[in-house]
């Protein structure tokens, strides 16, 4: 292969935990390859990101979050803060506001920046890309299946005749995919949606229109159709470089004395032989009181083991439950690492909402999913990873639609097939080959590996037109 110099990557997550986790795994794995790395953020994301990269020499600077923004608290940097989700068009427009100062410490950094890559909520960045003469490449946090999915629903209206939420209807090019409206979040689940979302969504796309190219995190042989659709139908250009959270570093020792609690209860479960189901939500979905008891309930009668992460205000709706389930149940209320728990050799089953980098991580791990979504792209995922893939299952609603209230009843029956049944140990076979297909994929020689080079390869020889 020819000797090409080394680009200066500048890497500008949007500040939603879900959104920067993917984007730091990709920093390491740009740094691995021997480029220049810098990240951007805020003072308040910062100190999480540091210590995910402390082991590296990617380079991390901070920008300050605007201020006096209306309805965003004094210090919320972060979507995860946010009291309440309704807040997140405010919050994602007003990173607008940091564009001056994003361009004059761009002019200021050493080598000079040879690409910027941002989310796809950092639309601005384009223009910013654009008027230093370098290309934008945009990061869709969502399945190939997902973006596709909602750019068909967007562009051809497939669901325009449908009367109902829940009426099936057909996506074009895809004759044996159905789908409803539900399996889309409000408002896109309208049939002529409207409101601040939808026109700041209109906006990101217009950028990503314009951007250089756009990275996915998945690997070419999962999704191969949706990806070859999104190329031929959509644009700009889709490459597949992940799952990036193989290059997360596996801690093979460590200090017995700052282990964590629940690494030590794991251990004992492993030991013991007795498999562990892990549940968790992620950080973002608002579950109700009613719904958090249901689950509790079903996990409760399910007699399985299991790790629950879970928020401390969660756990005040709660009452006893914990003293109830403590021989065999552990709840954490704190941070944890979430590839630890799923590659830790007691977990056989992931009680999930489905965000794509849980998926991702589950398939890396190869654990299967019970899928049990609360919003956004989460439906559709379920979709992919139980219909498409056969490695979960889905936790259904007792309305009969995809949304709506999940019984205790429903959560014991689906655990219990995962965790105890032979369609669980199938799902484990199925879910082991695909994470085996996702590693060679990373790996030197595969198709992320060479998506990679070539996306590298195409920055270093960028010329503006």
């Amino acid at each position: 292969m020819v000797a090409i110099s080394s680009p200066h990557f500048v890497i500008f997550p949007f500040m939603a935990q879900g959104h920067t986790i993917p984007l730091l795994y990709l920093a390491r794995v740009l740094w691995q390859r021997q480029n220049t790395v810098t990240i951007f953020t805020t003072p308040a994301n910062s100190p999480s990101i540091r210590s995910t990269l402390q082991d590296t020499s990617v380079s991390i600077l901070e920008l300050p979050f605007p201020e006096n923004i209306n309805g965003i608290p004094s210090g919320v940097e972060n979507t995860d803060k946010l009291p309440s989700m309704l807040l997140f068009p405010q919050f994602a427009t007003a990173t607008k506001l940091m564009q001056p100062q994003f361009e004059k410490t761009l002019d200021d950094l050493k080598p000079p920046v040879s690409c910027i890559i941002s989310d796809t909520f950092m639309g601005w960045t384009q223009t910013s890309a654009a008027k230093k003469g370098i290309p934008r490449v945009s990061f869709y946090g969502t399945s190939g299946f997902g973006m596709t999915m909602y750019e068909i629903l967007g562009r051809q209206r497939p669901h325009s005749l449908t009367t109902s939420l829940d009426e099936p209807f057909s996506i074009p090019n895809f004759p044996q995919l159905t789908l409803t409206r539900n399996d889309f979040d409000p408002p896109f689940d309208q049939l002529d949606p409207k409101g601040p979302t939808v026109e700041f969504m209109i906006e990101q796309l217009i950028a990503l229109g314009n951007s250089y190219c756009l990275i996915v995190n998945s690997f070419y042989e999962l999704e191969q159709r949706y990806i070859d659709h999104w190329n031929q139908y959509i644009g700009p250009k889709a490459m597949c470089i992940g799952p990036f959270c193989t290059a997360k570093p596996m801690i093979l020792e460590e200090d017995q004395s700052i282990k964590p609690k629940w690494k030590h209860w794991l251990d004992e479960k492993m030991k013991s032989g007795d498999p562990v189901l892990y549940v968790a939500f992620g950080t973002q979905a608002e579950i109700s009181k009613e719904q958090i008891l249901e689950i509790a309930k079903g996990l409760e009668q399910s007699e399985v083991n299991f790790l629950w992460v879970i928020r401390s205000k969660g756990m005040e709706i709660l009452e006893g439950f914990e003293e109830r389930i403590k021989s065999r149940g552990m709840m954490v209320r704190e941070w944890v690492d979430q590839m630890e728990i799923l590659r830790h050799k007691s977990v056989k089953g992931f009680l999930s909402h489905c965000g794509w980098n849980s998926v991702t991580e589950s398939i890396c791990a190869g654990v299967p999913i019970l899928a049990m979504p609360f919003m956004a792209e989460q439906y559709l995922n379920a979709r992919l990873i139980t219909e498409e893939f056969g490695v979960g299952v889905r936790i259904r609603p007792s309305s009969g639609s995809v949304r709506g209230f999940v019984k205790s009843e429903e959560v014991e029956k689906r655990v219990r097939e995962v965790m105890d049944g032979k369609n669980g140990k199938e799902m484990r076979k199925k879910m082991k080959k695909v994470g085996e297909a996702a590693c060679a994929a990373m790996k030197e020689g595969g198709s992320s590996w060479q998506t990679l080079d070539q996306l590298i390869l195409d920055v270093t020889n960028y010329q503006t037109n």
